[in-house]
């Protein structure tokens, strides 16, 4: 029963939505978690993070966030969905969330293209 539950959570969040709604609440994450490591809160940052991403941080995560050097949020330039996952392109990061039964969260940050090869980030999960 409690798999029936949590499908029907994951559904809820990614089904009812528009893709407008999606794509603004992903924004929304991955401005608010650069936003917390502007202002040195480690906390917040973390708790924004994918749990796989999390891990992948030095302990304790809410200071080793904050040593990664990441840029302030900027505008955003770009925001896509695809299914559970969501890009969101500012004009100084990119950022890959990942939809949870909670909403969207942070799989990778601090993002730089490489042409054809796969981004460089500073942040990621394994």
């Amino acid at each position: 029963m409690r798999w029936a539950t949590m499908l029907l959570a994951v559904t809820l969040v990614t089904g009812c939505a528009s893709l407008e709604e999606r794509s603004s609440a992903a924004e929304a994450t991955a401005r608010t978690f650069l936003q917390a490591v502007a202002e040195g809160d480690g906390t917040a940052a973390c708790g924004a993070l994918a749990p796989e991403t999390r891990a992948e941080i030095d302990a304790p995560c809410e200071q080793s966030i904050l040593d990664e050097a990441l840029p302030a949020p900027s505008p955003v330039t770009d925001s896509q969905v695809y299914g559970q996952s969501a890009l969101v392109r500012f004009e100084s990061d990119t950022v890959f969330l990942a939809v949870f039964p909670d909403g969207w969260r942070v799989v990778a940050a601090g993002c730089v293209p490489r042409g054809e090869r796969p981004y460089d980030c500073r942040i990621q999960g394994g």
